[in-house]
């Protein structure tokens, strides 16, 4: 499995879009080949930034998403609105306690 997480830092005023174009394609993107979880997450500090929380069956699932014309349509949409540069990161699970 793979983790991803994509933080995201935006404008306050591309804050209600972005919010928008996550609830319209979450679903879609939750049911993509290969991805098992997805959940968008927010800063307890900052009421602009976000973060995005997906697993993946395998690095080639997360693969495929990102070459997607979903992809390709969200991410176009949404790095608009961003007040700096995103950071993305891909885990796997190390050690699991509990």
């Amino acid at each position: 499995m793979i983790i991803r997480i994509v933080r995201m830092h935006f404008t306050e005023a591309g804050v209600a879009e972005f919010l928008e174009i996550f609830d319209r394609h979450k679903e879609s993107i939750r049911n993509f080949p290969g991805c098992t979880h997805l959940q968008l997450l927010k800063d307890a500090d900052d009421p602009c930034s976000f973060a995005t929380l997906s697993h993946w069956n395998d690095p080639g699932d997360l693969e495929n998403y990102r070459k997607s014309e979903l992809f390709g349509k969200v991410w176009g949409q949404t790095k608009t609105l961003f007040s700096e540069r995103s950071q993305a990161f891909s885990l796997k699970e190390f050690i699991k306690v509990g």
